[in-house]
């Protein structure tokens, strides 16, 4: 049976926000806040790969009106963030979509003006993370950004416990979620290719975890 990296992570939804908490404490989370300020008001802003729904939720605490779209591969994940987003008790007005598959949901007219990848573009082996993210600039509106939040080490050589904690994520997630990939992408390279400069950035996690803002050049 041919691997789906794209649903795989259904297996691991009741326990993977515990386990990258164990792993990587708040890191991941910092990540994702950093990028927040970067999402204009009044916008319309897609969310693929956003797992549990933790992202979702902060979107909505920013108090900024947002119509979103929120996209998963995986039914176990989606269903979480469902759960997650009937649980927010704050009055807010964002209007919220949730839509289960991949980018190839998307239709031809629906446009964006920020798109979040976060921690999805690892999972995936060159050609087919170069049609998603072909599929992803289209459905970016011309003065839109992209926001990413992903595993992308900045020290060169690259430290051996970041290799080792490379090695050791995509093992896993092979044998439990069937990702095909092993090894992280050139993110910079796919960037450039497809038009795009990035306007602001931050590491964490000792520069193994990078959240960055693109637009196009």
């Amino acid at each position: 049976m041919p691997k789906h990296p794209d649903s795989g992570f259904d297996r691991v939804a009741p326990f993977y926000d515990k386990l990258a908490k164990l792993i990587y404490g708040d890191a991941l989370q910092k990540a994702q806040l950093f990028l927040l300020p970067f999402i204009p008001e009044r916008s319309k802003v897609l969310v693929i790969g956003g797992g549990s729904g933790w992202l979702l939720e902060q979107l909505i605490l920013t108090g900024k009106q947002l119509d979103i779209l929120y996209v998963d591969a995986a039914p176990g994940m989606l269903e979480r963030a469902k759960q997650r987003y009937k649980g927010i008790t704050q009055p807010h007005s964002c209007q919220v979509t949730f839509r289960l598959g991949t980018e190839a949901t998307l239709q031809p007219h629906e446009q964006f003006d920020t798109v979040i990848t976060p921690f999805l573009l690892d999972l995936f082996l060159p050609q087919r993370l170069q049609q998603l993210m072909q599929k992803l600039t289209a459905a970016l509106t011309p003065a839109g950004n992209w926001l990413f939040a992903d595993f992308w080490p900045i020290k060169q050589p690259t430290p051996y416990w970041q290799k080792f904690l490379t090695w050791s994520m995509y093992t896993f997630f092979d044998a439990v979620s069937s990702v095909e990939s092993s090894k992280l992408p050139d993110y910079g390279r796919h960037f450039q290719e497809l038009g795009f400069k990035e306007t602001s950035s931050q590491s964490f996690y000792n520069g193994f975890v990078q959240a960055k803002v693109f637009m196009r050049k």
